[in-house]
């Protein structure tokens, strides 16, 4: 998970996976530096939001800006002022969970002139099996979404293709296949796969292959707790 900037922002499609990517990438940023801040930006997405797992990573070290108290779990297009003072301050690695598409990111857009000059980078997590992302034409349109109502460009691909606990690896290697041709077609680098450490025996072999960072899977929907 080797970043260029203190500033890491993880967009993509709706259901991608970013959020849990986006928490897996600042614990291992914990494990390198003493002040790491995860600002949970989505306001479109009720469910698996990086705000829900504010007490692992609290215990981890790592700062949580979100809405608190009662506004936590609203689901409401609120934003924390919080973020203004971490980003502005060296000392921190900033991990920003934006909201998916272009609605989501055009909360980024609000912190443009705030940040252009730090060079954030902005990762695109693709999961090919989710609708509009599976095809090269469907990911390249939300690229451009993103990239217009952000104000910023695109400067990784990561592939999270799966289907949860039916991910097979069809899947994450088809998923491969259109990372990297998306990256190609837009001159960018590809970055790596993610896969759930509960395929690691499964997945071994590709990862022989292939560049692949190994996350743990935080977060679940209501009926599966």
């Amino acid at each position: 998970m080797k970043r260029n900037s203190k500033i890491t922002i993880l967009t993509g499609h709706f259901g991608s996976g970013k959020t849990e990517i986006a928490i897996n990438l600042a614990l291992f940023e914990r494990q390198k530096h003493e002040m790491v801040a995860l600002n949970d930006l989505d306001i479109i997405n009720p469910y698996y939001r990086s705000r829900d797992v504010s007490d692992l990573l609290q215990n981890q070290g790592i700062e949580m800006i979100a809405p608190r108290g009662r506004l936590a779990t609203a689901d409401l297009p609120i934003v924390s002022g919080e973020m203004y003072r971490v980003m502005h301050d060296p000392r921190y690695q900033l991990i920003v969970d934006a909201g998916g598409d272009k609605d989501g990111a055009m909360a980024l857009g609000q912190y443009f002139h705030e940040w252009k000059d730090l060079n954030p980078e902005l990762w695109f997590v693709l999961n090919g099996n989710r609708p509009y992302v599976s095809t090269l034409e469907g990911a390249k349109y939300t690229v451009e979404q993103i990239e217009k109502a952000s104000r910023l460009k695109i400067t990784g691909i990561i592939n999270n293709s799966n289907v949860g606990s039916e991910t097979s690896l069809e899947d994450i290697s088809k998923g491969l296949e259109l990372s990297n041709s998306l990256a190609d077609h837009l001159q960018i680098p590809f970055l790596y796969t993610t896969i759930s450490n509960q395929f690691k025996e499964e997945a071994a072999g590709f990862a022989e292959k292939n560049k692949v960072v190994w996350i743990t899977r935080f977060l679940k929907l209501p009926w599966e707790i």
